[in-house]
């Protein structure tokens, strides 16, 4: 049956990825952005599984583990560091600490799933993925349902955008701002685009524009998805601007799949359905 798991992560891009991937593998989690929540969160809520980053605000990874195994109630439950630390001498500290284990970042969301059901019971058993009920391995190659460009400055959002698209047949394409993008897609067109909105190196909104004034580029679907712009008049101002869709984060992994599926439709009609088993 599925695990409880509770992250502990101060960074949103972070946080966001690694609770994505673990219920997209059908784990129920729970979430808290620093030591303090994440302890008493711990308290309350007993999960079969703490998933939980060294540096946190206002108590560290550290003391969080100490306090979990000197409570009688916790101590049982498995506590895996996932850190940046690259120190020599971080790993055997973290074990040292009471830590049952420990994934360096920035995670492979590949593997990570695998990773985190491997601390647990192994008279566990686990649901399949739900990314979309992923293509075989052997139809990914011969079969493409299309060149995506994913354009953002967080890299963890790049690679949940991958971590979904690949499996389910897409051909993907990162870039991490609209200038390299711009490259990217006037050098090989994409048959979409998935950008966001608010990046270091110009926004998504000049990136449309750029794209809709290049004739290579124009008629390819463009489609937002963001965390930080989310008034009516900000996806109001993207539509304007030629966006087939604006999407807000989170987004269910299906519903992703299901949005750019749909884009692709309204520009290639007569692309069939896959049959995905």
């Amino acid at each position: 049956m599925p695990a409880r798991i509770l992250v502990i992560e101060d960074n949103a891009a972070n946080l966001d990825l690694m609770v994505y991937l673990l219920r997209a593998f059908g784990h129920p989690v729970l979430s808290a952005r620093d030591g303090e929540e994440g302890l008493a969160t711990a308290g309350r809520e007993k999960p079969d599984l703490i998933v939980c980053d060294i540096q946190l605000p206002k108590m560290d990874g550290y003391e969080v583990v100490r306090r979990l195994k000197a409570d009688p109630a916790c101590r049982s439950i498995p506590v895996v560091a996932v850190t940046a630390l690259a120190m020599v001498g971080d790993r055997d500290r973290v074990l040292d600490a009471g830590f049952e284990g420990y994934l360096a970042k920035p995670i492979t969301p590949e593997t990570f799933v695998q990773q985190i059901e491997g601390f647990l019971s192994s008279t566990r058993s686990y649901p399949p993925s739900r990314f979309a009920d992923p293509l075989p391995e052997a139809a990914r190659h011969s079969i493409r349902l299309g060149k995506v460009l994913v354009v953002d400055n967080v890299q963890a959002n790049l690679d949940l955008a991958c971590s979904i698209l690949e499996p389910s047949g897409y051909e993907v394409t990162a870039a991490s701002g609209a200038r390299e993008g711009l490259e990217k897609a006037d050098r090989h067109p994409p048959d979409l685009i998935l950008s966001d909105v608010c990046m270091s190196e110009g926004s998504g909104y000049d990136f449309i524009r750029a794209v809709k004034a290049n004739t290579r580029l124009a008629g390819i679907p463009f489609v937002f998805i963001t965390s930080s712009m989310l008034e009516e008049k900000d996806r109001e101002r993207g539509l304007a601007l030629g966006a087939a869709r604006f999407l807000f984060r989170p987004i269910e992994p299906q519903e992703l799949l299901a949005e750019i599926e749909a884009c692709l439709r309204e520009v290639k009609p007569h692309v069939e359905n896959i049959d995905r088993g």
